[in-house]
């Protein structure tokens, strides 16, 4: 009997990787290993429409409810172990799975709070299906006092979806400006005047040293020193993701920051690779490992996987892209970060009215680019990052030249 090819993971990168070998025309066996008792969904959805109840599950799962049966994918929930050497994984039900290939798509694992009173019931962290129903429920009748840790892009998409629900809230951070290591002071500045506006205050360069608990257990407020303390009864811990790669560690494979990979995906032992939010691989356009994770990353990484397990010649080469919604605020960004770091920002359009499209330009080439309530742009931006295109910045930041006349 022929072995299996085996996805371990839930999420889209695993899902996508699926869908791509049965569409490559392999019709060999497929497990899918999921931690979760769920058919495989994506993240995005559960801080955005998902969480503020203008979406549904349809939007969360990445394919019709059935999908799997018709294409001869079976489901099973939870890993125990990886025998390297065997070609075999270890379910926790005490069964083994022998595989041809095995794709690691474990993603990642909230960073925990390590504080005292970081582990009261109403002290969440955001990541699964299942926090979003919780954190829903807290939510949905509003008049909370919210107190949220981290001023990421996660982070600032519960922060609105909480005020969206007439919740009080506060936001904790160690920067200076929120969202500022990925898009810069000037854009984090618009982004926090967005806040402000629906009525959520900021406590920058600010860090908790406690979470106070009643005597019955519940949240009473954050400490940040001494004599300051924020009232609470729900604080929502989002200062980033780990990758989960416990697996491969104990398994042996090659891991730092995320189980290193080649451009094809390819880990440190034959057969198995790694995609999604738990790699770390080397971008063949940046000469550098670039772990990259957003949604985009997901898809692109889930088709390269497959590919490389029909011994494919796809590299994961894709320009790094995610969206944001925020109230009225939404947005795209494509580029390489490492690159932008630094980079001159142009702006075209309109920052204060939050109608703009941005560009970090490095050497007079655009290296990334995030449009803000303009739409049917990012095809261009996405193509003068790829074309290395030397551009007049002055005609960059007139909003009456046509980006495609950039060449």
């Amino acid at each position: 009997m022929t072995s299996p090819f085996v996805i371990v993971g839930g999420g889209l990168a695993a899902a996508t990787a699926a869908e791509e070998l049965r569409q490559r025309g392999y019709d060999g066996p497929i497990e899918l290993v999921a931690a979760e008792g769920f058919r495989p969904y994506q993240r995005p959805p559960l801080s955005k429409e998902y969480l503020t109840g203008s979406g549904s599950l349809d939007d969360v799962f990445v394919h019709p409810e059935g999908w799997e049966a018709e294409h001869d994918v079976t489901l099973r929930t939870g890993v125990a172990a990886l025998r390297i050497g065997d070609h075999v994984v270890e379910l926790s039900d005490g069964s083994s799975l022998p595989f041809a290939k095995l794709l690691l798509a474990t993603g990642a694992r909230p960073r925990r709070l390590d504080l005292p009173g970081g582990d009261a019931r109403e002290v969440r962290t955001f990541r699964t299906l299942d926090d979003a129903d919780a954190l829903r429920g807290a939510l949905a009748d509003g008049g909370r006092r919210v107190v949220l840790l981290g001023a990421g892009w996660i982070g600032m998409e519960l922060a609105a979806a909480a005020r969206g629900y007439g919740n009080e809230v506060a936001v904790i951070a160690r920067g200076r400006v929120p969202l500022a290591s990925g898009i810069g002071d000037e854009l984090g500045l618009m982004y926090r005047r967005a806040h402000e506006e629906h009525g959520v205050v900021f406590r920058m360069d600010a860090a908790p040293t406690a979470i106070e608990v009643g005597a019955d257990g519940a949240v009473t407020g954050v400490r940040l020193g001494d004599d300051d303390l924020l009232p609470a009864d729900l604080v929502l811990v989002a200062h980033g993701v780990e990758p989960e790669t416990a697996l491969a560690e104990t398994a042996g494979l090659d891991v730092d920051h995320g189980i290193l990979v080649d451009e094809r995906l390819r880990a440190s032992a034959p057969d198995i690779l790694a995609a999604g939010d738990v790699a770390n691989p080397y971008h063949p356009v940046l000469r550098r490992r670039l772990r990259n994770e957003h949604w985009a990353n997901a898809i692109a990484g889930g088709k390269v996987a497959a590919s490389t397990m029909l011994d494919g010649d796809a590299v994961l080469d894709d320009i790094p892209y995610l969206y944001s919604d925020q109230y009225d605020v939404g947005m795209e960004y494509s580029g390489y970060p490492p690159l932008a770091d630094g980079a001159q920002l142009v702006i075209r359009g309109d920052l204060a009215a939050r109608e703009l499209v941005a560009f970090w330009v490095r050497d007079g080439r655009v290296v990334a680019g995030m449009n803000v309530n303009v739409w049917d742009v990012n095809d261009q931006v996405q193509r003068l990052i790829r074309e290395r295109v030397v551009v007049d910045t002055d005609r960059l930041a007139d909003a009456s030249v046509d980006l495609a006349s950039l060449t």
